[in-house]
């Protein structure tokens, strides 16, 4: 077995102590492992409820910090969780790899020839994982395994901390409860970027307050989404989030939609009826494009938030309500209340505190986290091994200026993954720069996306001729040492090598190592 030196456990101990402290603590624990194991590749990831979400990687394309993976969607990272050591997987392992063809510098149909995994348990709890993952096959192969249960203890201990000090920093809450959203999921707000940044600093300040919140911004920019997100924060996060499209109702109907009505109220109203105030009583209520209620029905609603009172239509009985407002609109309110298309004192109402979402244009790197988070995502939905997007792809993403937004992205991915597997429906499906349709991207960059394109496939090639030079050059030295071992006796340096003789001979003759006639047997 390979041993790990008691100096290098003792550095990695100190890099963990020292990780901690460090704004990039998570990128820190990641370093301190790959100083300790020579590999391609590492992740550190977390689980939460059976998903494994990335906190920092060293080796993989950038679009892995995007990507979700469903601990039982993945075998490998299920035979990882499911145990409390370290696993090592045979080269010609049959199990699908999550990570093949994302090794950085690699041709993208490459996949991973070593893994190796250590689950990180906290008193009995799987808290995360670490995976290892190299081009060369057999390099974790020898590696002590007490070795590698230490270093799992330790950085479990250190993950945790590091967890909870990330919590406290952010001042965020603890172990959510499921989003009672009408039909949606609890959200989650991908994006590193400085623009996003902020916007989660806001709404972790305003979430946990009743302030009414108007939330502006271009369309497909995710508006719901932050909506969805100051909910979850809220303490209104057991109680249900209603959401009203103002513009999808139409304008006689408004009033019932929002307050309710009793039977016989209006033509049509065959029963009773409680509006969305009622449904979301203790709880949020989205006001999504408020921009485009009429005037008419401005008042009525100004008044049920004001005094937090309803009168369903119809009916004299006035009811009382406890409800946030959180209202959306891609309008920009303040010149509808200059050109008098909206009342002055709705708009003061709602914008407490206004929260301004940033288009993806200005959020920079957050391209290719979101393009991973969807590819993994439209992954599950074709039911594929692998999909993963090549440098050009990923180039001509971060290249373009989406005036629809993220919501654009979205819908570009899916179709760029259908393309994709339509052209490779077995193993690795990877998504380049021509399943990208409907992109304009000007004549300097798609040069330069072309440019990085032919250099990477340069270097792509080069290192595949490279690996298998350097194969069998390892493979050449091992058996002229097995035969200078043995005095060249072919038939104990077999045994040596722990291979039959007569495909000892063949491989000696494919390298160029002469077989005289002789050979002592």
């Amino acid at each position: 077995m390979k041993q790990v030196s008691n100096n290098a456990l003792l550095s990695f101990a100190l890099d963990l102590a020292s990780a901690v402290t460090q704004p990039n603590r998570f990128e820190q624990l990641v370093y301190a492992v790959r100083a300790t194991i020579n590999c391609d590749a590492v992740v550190l990831l977390s689980n939460n409820n059976g998903i494994l979400t990335p906190l920092a990687q060293r080796g993989l394309s950038e679009d892995l910090m995007g990507r979700r993976f469903i601990i039982d969607e993945h075998p490998r990272l299920k035979a990882i969780s499911s145990g409390h050591y370290p696993v090592r997987f045979p080269a010609d392992s049959s199990l699908p790899d999550p990570y093949d063809g994302m090794v950085s510098g690699h041709d993208e149909n490459l996949p991973v020839h070593s893994c190796m995994g250590v689950p990180l348990y906290l008193e009995g709890k799987l808290i995360g994982v670490v995976t290892l993952d190299s081009i060369m096959p057999g390099v974790f192969d020898d590696i002590d395994a007490r070795a590698l249960e230490i270093i799992g203890t330790m950085a479990a201990m250190t993950l945790n901390t590091a967890i909870l000090m990330e919590q406290l920093e952010n001042q965020s809450q603890h172990a959510q409860n499921v989003l009672k959203v009408m039909g949606e999921q609890s959200s989650e707000m991908i994006g590193q970027s400085k623009a996003m940044q902020d916007l989660k600093q806001s709404i972790n300040l305003v979430a946990p307050s009743d302030f009414s919140i108007l939330i502006e911004g271009e369309t497909g920019v995710g508006k719901e989404l932050v909506a969805r997100s100051l909910h979850e924060h809220s303490a209104r996060s057991d109680a249900p989030m209603v959401y009203v499209n103002c513009a999808a109702i139409p304008h006689h109907l408004i009033e019932s939609e929002l307050f309710g009505h009793v039977k016989g109220a209006f033509t049509g109203a065959d029963r009773d009826r409680d509006g969305k105030f009622l449904l979301a009583d203790g709880g949020t209520l989205l006001l999504d494009e408020i921009g485009e209620l009429p005037l008419e029905v401005q008042g009525t609603l100004l008044r049920a938030i004001q005094n937090q009172e309803i009168q369903a239509v119809g009916k004299d009985q006035i009811r009382k309500v406890n409800v946030r407002i959180i209202a959306a609109t891609n309008r920009h309110l303040e010149t509808e209340v200059a050109e008098h298309r909206f009342r002055a004192d709705l708009f003061h109402r709602l914008s407490v505190f206004p929260i301004q979402v940033p288009a993806l244009r200005d959020r920079q790197g957050d391209v290719p986290l979101l393009a991973g988070f969807f590819a993994e995502r439209f992954r599950r939905k074709l039911g594929l091994q692998q999909l993963t997007l090549s440098a050009s792809a990923i180039g001509m993403l971060e290249a373009y200026h989406w005036p629809g937004n993220v919501r654009e992205l979205e819908h570009v991915i899916s179709r760029a993954a259908l393309f994709a597997k339509a052209d490779n429906a077995t193993g690795i499906t990877v998504i380049s720069s021509a399943h990208l349709t409907g992109l304009q991207i000007d004549n300097s960059s798609q040069e330069k996306i072309q440019n990085a394109e032919t250099s990477q496939q340069v270097l792509d090639k080069q290192q595949t001729i490279d690996l298998r030079l350097e194969t069998e050059t390892y493979q050449r030295n091992l058996i002229r040492k097995a035969l200078e071992e043995s005095e060249g006796n072919w038939t104990q340096a077999a045994q040596q090598l722990s291979m039959d003789r007569a495909n000892l001979a063949r491989l000696a003759k494919r390298l160029g190592i002469v077989v005289a006639k002789e050979i002592r047997s």
